[in-house]
């Protein structure tokens, strides 16, 4: 006989009319703000009340590969407190659009696998699981399963042990279930959110506390899978429950990413270049027509991110400016670094509006330095990757940097590395035991 879960939120966290819901889901893709065409097998998203969160969770799910099978969803516990992680012995689980299967075979093995227990009780009013399910019941089609995991008093460990385990079955996708901070003021709110943004986006574990993120444990999870695999997570969307109720005085904050198997620079260059180009043109242009643009541009250029920009003319240099370390948004890098590229170079007049048309924008994207460790300078020049990295040189005031665009004029380690000391203001024979060296990469957009 099937054992069925009734739901427990219907009416509550979504409306328990199917005409009503399904207007309202309907309502989420009409109104969706995702640029996002990259199927992703692994998502985060929040899971209030759908009036209030369901857009972005709707966004998040609808990024999830059609061609899955199941769909792990792991979930903070807020109703129940226990150790380890819970799991449901039903065989079905009710919502307003009827039953949505439970794996139970999966569930058996995560049972035996990862001491995970069946506990029907702390799942019974829980509502951090039970909100994705009308979503997936209308992305995908009724031969779906689900493997509801609550997680109690459990670590990370655990979770990214499970994701690994199942993740190399393209047939398996993941939800992470999660809210972000609880009930700060607006302003507060979203400092609070931008830093747990930029924590998740660089896949940083260090620091991160409850008080961010309700579902800490599983976004903790995925960001060390994401790290071990070299994978990215990528902002789809933020916002808070202000943005609905128009009340700033005690908010909740949503965000939504998803997890891309490679470098975020990488799916930079592939689905954004011509975008990334017309933006700097357009930024030049704003400076030289003295109008403001109003942009619509993908959330990714919302994380913090470094470039340098480079215009020729003629196929000679004609401005070349840009940031080393990231400090604010991709966006604001990109379009600031444009127009000193055209208008702070010293070493140039600033561009005219004659010359506009005739300009080739080149950008480069940079990774986060990564300090090298050398014994001497032949060990440093071992270690350095030909046509691979940017050198950034520190010695107490002197600074330099090579984009790894120069190793075309420059092929050879020893020459590269002695006419970056000069740019620095340091003799080419110079070294010292203080002496540091930082490598980067970059994306090149041309």
């Amino acid at each position: 006989m099937e054992k069925i879960k009734q739901p427990s939120v219907a009416g509550t966290f979504y409306s328990a009319d199917a005409n009503e819901l399904k207007t309202q889901i309907e309502t989420f893709a009409q109104n969706s703000k995702n640029q996002y065409t990259q199927p992703t097998r692994a998502v985060i998203v929040p899971h209030a009340g759908l009036v209030y969160s369901g857009r972005l969770a709707f966004e998040g799910i609808s990024q999830l590969d059609k061609n899955i099978d199941n769909i792990f969803i792991f979930a903070p516990a807020h109703k129940v407190g226990f150790e380890g992680l819970a799991l449901s012995s039903f065989d079905f689980w009710q919502t307003t659009f009827g039953k949505i299967n439970i794996n139970q075979e999966i569930n058996k093995e995560i049972k035996e696998k990862f001491n995970a227990e069946f506990n029907d009780f702390a799942l019974e009013k829980e509502h951090s699981i039970e909100v994705q399910l009308p979503l997936i019941q209308t992305l995908f089609n009724k031969e779906i399963k689900i493997i509801p995991i609550l997680i109690g008093m459990e670590s990370y460990d655990k979770i990214e042990e499970i994701i690994s385990t199942y993740y190399d079955n393209n047939k398996n996708g993941f939800i992470i279930s999660s809210d972000l901070s609880h009930f700060l003021k607006d302003n507060e709110a979203k400092k609070v959110d931008s830093i747990t943004a930029q924590m998740i986006e660089s896949l940083n574990i260090q620091n991160f506390s409850h008080q961010q993120a309700c579902g800490l444990i599983g976004i903790l999870g995925l960001i060390k899978f994401a790290k071990k695999r070299d994978y990215s997570l990528i902002r789809i969307d933020m916002t808070n429950s202000s943005a609905v109720t128009g009340d700033k005085t005690s908010v909740v904050g949503y965000g939504c990413w998803f997890l891309y198997e490679g470098k975020k620079n990488q799916f930079l260059k592939d689905h954004f270049s011509k975008f990334i180009l017309d933006l700097c043109k357009i930024s030049i242009r704003s400076r030289l027509e003295k109008i403001e643009s109003k942009i619509n541009y993908p959330q990714i250029l919302d994380e913090q991110g470094a470039c340098f920009v480079t215009l020729e003319k003629s196929g000679s240099l004609r401005g070349c400016i840009g940031s080393i370390i990231a400090h604010r948004s991709l966006m604001e890098d990109l379009l600031i670094n444009a127009q000193n590229a055209a208008f702070s170079d010293p070493r140039f007049t600033p561009v005219t509006k004659e010359e506009l048309n005739d300009l080739q924008i080149a950008v480069s994207i940079l990774s986060a330095p990564q300090q090298i460790i050398f014994e001497n300078e032949e060990d440093l020049l071992n270690k350095i990757r030909e046509n691979q990295d940017g050198i950034i040189i520190k010695e107490g005031n002197h600074q330099a940097v090579y984009l790894p665009s120069v190793w075309e004029q420059l092929p050879d380690k020893k020459e590269f590395l002695n006419t970056l000391k000069i740019k620095a203001g340091l003799r080419p024979d110079y070294f010292s035991q203080t002496f540091q060296a930082y490598r980067f990469e970059t994306v090149y957009i041309k």
